[in-house]
C-alpha cells in the first residue's frame, strides 16, 4: 500500500501542473512496483483539493488550453491499473472533486464537501467532471451541481452514490488505509481484472459486459493464484498469492 498526501497548504491543495505531473509520475512508477497493491490519496483536514490553480489557469488562452500538459496527466491518472482509494476531508471542489472521482473507492469525513464550481468562472469541468459525476450521482443531481456550482455535503454525496462511506474526519485516512490493506491481501491479478471489468461496465451494454466479464474470469482460471486461493480455502488457511 502507498499513501500519497497532497500538500499545497498555502493554496488548499489546488491542483497546479507541477502537482498533477508529480502525481501522474508516482502512479506510473507504482503501477510497475509489485510491492504496491493499492494507493490511497488524501489531502488535509481542511481540504482534499479545492480545485485547479486559478492563478495558473488565468495565464492560459484558448491555444494554451489545447496544449495544456495537464490533459495528459489526467489521462495517465485515469489509466492507473491498481485500486485507488480517496480519503477526502474538507473541500473537494472542481479539479479536487474530479481527482476524487478518479479513485475507485471514496471515503469521506463527515464535514467533506463535493462540488464542481467551474460555472462560476464562466467555464465547465474539464477533467471528467461532467462525465464521471453524471455516472456517479445521476442526471438531476449532476445537473444541479454543475449548473449552480453549489457543493453537496458528505451525507448527500453518500445518498447519491458518489462516496461509499462517511467517517469521522480524524478517522478518514485510517479507514481508507484499512481498505487498501484488505485489498492488498487479495490476488493481485484478480484485483486488477476486477477493477478493469467494473470500469468497462460503464461503457458497455449488459450483454457485452457479461462477455467481457466471462473472458476475464476464464483468464484468471489459468493462474496459479486461482489454484492457491481454492486450495487455501479447502485447507482453511490464508492464501499466499504470488501475482501469477
Amino acid at each position: 500500500m502507498l499513501t500519497l498526501t497532497l500538500h499545497r497548504p498555502e493554496a488548499l491543495n489546488a491542483l497546479n501542473t507541477a502537482l498533477l505531473g508529480e502525481l501522474a509520475d508516482i502512479l506510473d512508477q507504482s503501477a510497475q512496483d509489485d510491492r504496491i497493491a493499492a494507493v490511497v490519496i488524501t489531502g488535509s483536514q481542511r481540504a482534499f483539493a479545492a480545485g485547479a490553480d486559478i492563478k495558473e489557469m488565468a495565464t492560459l488562452d484558448a491555444v494554451g488550453v489545447l496544449q495544456d500538459p495537464r490533459v495528459g496527466y489526467w489521462k495517465r491518472i485515469s489509466q492507473f491499473p491498481k485500486p485507488i482509494i480517496a480519503a477526502v476531508n474538507g473541500f473537494a471542489l472542481g479539479g479536487g472533486c474530479e481527482l476524487a472521482m478518479h479513485a475507485d473507492i471514496l471515503i469521506a469525513g463527515h464535514q467533506a464537501q463535493f462540488g464542481q464550481p467551474e460555472i462560476n468562472l464562466g467555464i465547465i469541468p474539464g477533467a471528467g467532471g461532467t462525465q464521471r459525476l453524471l455516472r456517479a450521482v445521476g442526471k438531476s443531481t449532476a445537473m444541479q451541481m454543475v449548473l449552480t456550482g453549489e457543493p453537496i455535503s458528505a451525507q448527500r454525496a453518500y445518498e447519491a452514490g458518489l462516496i461509499s462511506e462517511i467517517t469521522q474526519a480524524e478517522l478518514t485516512l485510517e479507514r481508507a488505509q484499512s481498505i487498501a490493506r484488505t485489498i492488498a491481501r487479495k490476488a493481485p491479478l484478480a484485483v486488477q481484472q476486477a477493477k478493469d471489468v467494473l470500469l468497462k461496465a460503464l461503457d458497455m451494454d449488459l450483454a457485452t459486459g457479461l462477455q467481457y466479464e466471462r473472458k476475464a474470469f476464464t483468464l484468471l482460471a489459468a493462474t496459479q493464484d486461482r489454484n492457491e486461493g481454492i486450495q487455501a480455502f479447502m485447507e482453511k488457511r490464508q492464501p499466499l498469492y504470488k501475482g501469477c
